[in-house]
């Protein structure tokens, strides 16, 4: 099983989870105004576990594939139907509303809210989803411009990887898979020179297939030429050979090769 859930889960719909939503969300507001704005997140969420029954707190959630494992930990989990992920920032973002999108596809739940106890006025907002596995792991692929360049073949085991968990997942979490698979961060995580005609002007992280071949993963559903002519810009600085892009798409997954 790819995706182990540390706490029994059950999916609702959208008016019970309101209600559970509703209580959740007044204890809130009256440990924003007993305790301020000032404390960390888990100070928060420790006083909403102390008052309301039903609450586990950093509940694992552990995704595999073959060798890989990696955990998320769910801020609030409330009678095993509710996620809530709670936040000290300034604003919210479109990066935490994946972050709550990327636990609500792994556990197959729909509804979740995501809570910031920074400002002075308690933020929230609602996250949604009617995405199942079985949507998420019917895809097609396209590779037109794809040259296998890795031994270990990265196209036929990223494809089998996205069969057996699904897009619509954390980017790093496929990122995390591959460079496990291509033989761990250690040996795929390397400095890479950067030069401006033939003179070097600074180092730069990849992570590579190869010692002269970077990959890059994205997960755009649009722009992708903007994205492949300032990738082309960045190759001619490096004295790579290329870079294999894979994109990911909800429905569509694209393999192609840069070459320098």
């Amino acid at each position: 099983m790819p995706v182990l859930v540390g706490a029994e889960i059950r999916r609702v719909d959208e008016r019970e989870f309101a209600d559970v939503a509703y209580a959740v969300m007044g204890q809130v507001f009256e440990i924003h105004r007993e305790f301020g704005r000032f404390f960390n997140e888990r100070i928060y969420k420790q006083e909403l576990a102390r008052r309301l029954p039903g609450v586990l707190l950093e509940a694992p959630v552990e995704v595999s594939f073959e060798s890989f494992r990696t955990t998320y930990l769910i801020d609030v989990l409330v009678g095993g139907c509710a996620v809530f992920e709670f936040k000290t920032v300034e604003r919210l973002t479109a990066r935490h509303r994946a972050q709550v999108l990327n636990y609500l596809l792994l556990c197959e739940l729909d509804h979740a809210k995501l809570v910031n106890l920074r400002p002075t006025a308690v933020e929230h907002e609602f996250v949604n989803t009617t995405l199942k596995l079985a949507d998420r792991t019917r895809f097609q692929t396209i590779a037109t411009n794809w040259t296998e360049l890795s031994e270990c073949s990265v196209r036929d085991w990223f494809t089998t990887l996205l069969a057996d968990i699904g897009t619509g997942l954390d980017l790093a979490l496929y990122e995390d898979a591959l460079t496990q698979r291509l033989g761990g961060r250690q040996l795929v995580e390397q400095p890479v020179e950067i030069i401006s005609g033939e003179q070097a002007i600074g180092w730069q992280r990849f992570r590579l297939v190869q010692p002269d071949i970077a990959f890059k993963l994205t997960t755009l559903s649009q722009d992708l030429q903007s994205f492949e002519t300032h990738a082309r810009r960045m190759l001619a600085h490096t004295r790579l050979k290329a870079i294999q892009w894979i994109n990911i798409d909800h429905d569509e997954i694209r393999f192609q090769t840069l070459t320098n």
